[in-house]
């Protein structure tokens, strides 16, 4: 049965604090409860028959269900995401985390951009306990240097070198008949006009120069320095760079043998890695936090996880990755949203 936020109008205010404090348990402990517990902990007054009614109404509704015979009930994910999307309280950040967030991020300014996501995905791991996921463009700081090295007729290597004295290689496909010395010239032009710049700076200033530089450059040159571009910008193939760190956390509180075949499963899904960049790459359409839960995405078909993920931007707006958590369905919402929006936040600010 599907549920949406839609599906909260169709609750009271007694199937509301009961629902509520099935799934708080549930992120607390990871345990179903029971309608015995559910009555004592109610601000209302409620017997145990009682609530076992709302209950059945709540399982009906697909909100719900029982792990076990004769257990207590526990969140669907359809009623972990309704819970998540209509009733959820965000909690904020304490100062302490603030601080420390803001510590680590301030100390990384002198590294390389790799290094200081790198470590961000290695601190929001740690302050979350979850996995720490970073998907951003390959890029270096601000260019230095580029160099066109031939391979073979059909392909070339790129070879970008950073300020920060970074290096990155890329491959690109040559248009046919191209003459040695169109890899010369392309070299020359960009390293004339690209210096000091961003990878995003580089390519503006190229596409509007290109056009009034066609006198001076044959159609093979032209061609060789706007596939070079696109290969800037990921447009002719995968140019993402992904980091996991973290993933033994994803092994804490494991109660029972089908917690660690999800783990496991999980695993599997991080090596092929292909699937968590697609995944990743939805957020980068949206703003703020995103929150994937389950089954809900094909990654998760089998390990029962979840993805909290908000995209970071550069100074002029674009979005340029995105970082988060992924971890159990059972997590801290309400602290890890914050946490996880937070970051983003300081590292767009780094890249300004």
């Amino acid at each position: 049965m599907t549920t949406g936020p839609s599906d909260l109008g169709k609750l009271n205010d007694r199937s509301r604090a009961i629902f509520r404090m099935i799934v708080e348990t549930y992120l607390a402990t990871g345990e179903p409860v029971g309608s015995r517990n559910l009555s004592r902990g109610l601000p209302m007054t409620l017997s145990p028959a009682s609530v076992r009614n709302v209950m059945s109404d709540l399982e009906q509704l697909g909100l719900i269900y029982s792990p076990h015979t004769s257990a207590g009930r526990m969140p669907t994910q359809s009623g972990l995401r309704m819970f998540v999307d209509g009733l959820l309280e965000i909690g904020n950040l304490t100062e302490e985390e603030r601080k420390q967030i803001e510590a680590q991020i301030g100390i990384k300014r002198a590294q390389s951009i790799d290094q200081v996501l790198t470590e961000a995905g290695e601190m929001i791991s740690g302050l979350s306990h979850c996995a720490g996921v970073v998907l951003a463009d390959k890029q270096v700081s601000r260019l230095k240097h580029i160099e066109f090295v031939p391979l073979e007729p059909t392909k070339a290597l790129v070879v970008l070198v950073g300020e920060d004295g970074s290096v990155e290689n890329r491959i690109i496909a040559l248009p046919a008949g191209l003459p040695p010395s169109a890899l010369t010239e392309a070299t020359n032009y960009l390293n004339a006009h690209i210096r000091n710049l961003t990878m995003a700076e580089a390519r503006s200033t190229i596409e509007a120069e290109l056009t009034t530089a066609k006198a001076e450059l044959d159609i093979l040159t032209q061609k060789v320095i706007k596939a070079g571009m696109a290969e800037w910008s990921g447009a002719l193939g995968d140019q993402k760079s992904l980091i996991v760190r973290g993933q033994a956390n994803l092994l804490k509180d494991v109660n029972a043998v089908e917690d660690l075949e999800r783990i496991r499963q999980l695993f599997d899904d991080l090596e092929s890695k292909q699937e968590l960049i697609r995944l990743l790459g939805l957020a980068e359409t949206a703003d703020g936090v995103r929150i994937f839960i389950g089954a809900e995405n094909k990654l998760f078909s089998l390990s029962g996880s979840s993805l909290i993920v908000a995209p970071f931007q550069d100074k002029t707006r674009n979005v340029v990755g995105v970082l988060g958590v992924i971890g159990p369905t059972r997590l801290n919402y309400a602290r890890i949203i914050p946490m996880v929006d937070y970051t983003a936040r300081l590292i767009g600010r780094l890249l300004t």
